[in-house]
């Protein structure tokens, strides 16, 4: 039976706390495998707990952009939990500008970002040195592709790092750029309930794309409102498959390729 993967899920999250086996549990019964994606330490601790405890769950570690603006970033400890085998990736990391309300900005747009192109940086450089890939966050103002353009400007330090943009709204002309970079798009439940990314959906090859969940937000239809969970991915690659007019089954067994080709998981490696 095929399978299918959800890339970047957070049942790490203390939302989760209450039931996670029981989620886990119904990820199974989907034939659901996945990634749980650290946001800080701490939380990259949890996801490499999980990924050791789980045979179908792997992790990625690393600081988001926004999240913890107060802490300082560990070069040493990722580096060391990078050694693990579960751990397949690194992030989520990059560039958030859509929260100007978020405590880092009331010090100065300037500063903020300087903040967080100084802690993408070290996640290029963590990526460099391991050779592991980037689990990317991008977030750009509305309305404009500013955080995506900055950090395809950071990126061209580092040309043999690759890796995924996660929750990708990026336009085609965006899409474009990142696929000249070897890098991977991920897409949610969104999908669901707006065409506003149907147009990069479609234009992007099969190779570059992924499903992912982002629990516990943005719960496809018909779950929409309530806490998403990785059981879900299912109705995100159905949505896929409709909207890319290709067959469930092919699109199916290229998402577990992607999967496998870039953080070296997937169905059949459970």
């Amino acid at each position: 039976m095929l399978r299918y993967i959800d890339i970047h899920t957070h049942i790490n999250d203390p939302r989760f706390d209450s039931d996670v086996n029981a989620v886990l549990e119904r990820m199974r019964s989907a034939s659901v495998s996945g990634i749980v994606v650290g946001t800080d330490k701490v939380m990259s601790e949890r996801a490499l707990a999980l990924a050791l405890a789980h045979q179908d769950v792997w992790a990625t570690v690393g600081q988001h952009p926004t999240d913890r603006h107060d802490e300082v970033f560990d070069p040493a400890w990722y580096k060391e939990a990078l050694k693990h085998q579960k751990v397949v990736g690194i992030g989520e990391c990059g560039l958030d500008y859509f929260w100007p309300s978020h405590d880092g900005w009331t010090r100065g747009e300037d500063d903020e970002k300087r903040r967080q192109h100084d802690l993408f940086l070290l996640h290029l450089e963590l990526a460099q040195e391991t050779k592991k890939p980037l689990m990317i966050h991008g977030r750009p103002t509305k309305g404009t592709m500013d955080a995506y353009v900055d950090i395809l400007a950071q990126l061209k330090a580092f040309p043999d790092v690759v890796g995924n943009v996660h929750f990708f709204v990026g336009d085609t002309t965006i899409a474009k750029q990142f696929l000249e970079r070897g890098f991977t798009m991920s897409f949610t439940g969104v999908l669901t309930f707006t065409k506003e990314y149907h147009d990069t959906l479609r234009y992007l090859p099969m190779s570059a794309i992924h499903a992912e969940t982002d629990a516990p937000y943005v719960a496809p239809v018909p779950h929409r409102g309530q806490r998403n969970e990785p059981a879900y991915v299912v109705r995100v690659v159905e949505r896929i498959s409709e909207i890319r007019g290709e067959p469930l089954e092919a699109v199916q067994t290229a998402l577990l390729a992607n999967a496998e080709r870039i953080f070296g998981v997937g169905g059949s490696a459970v």
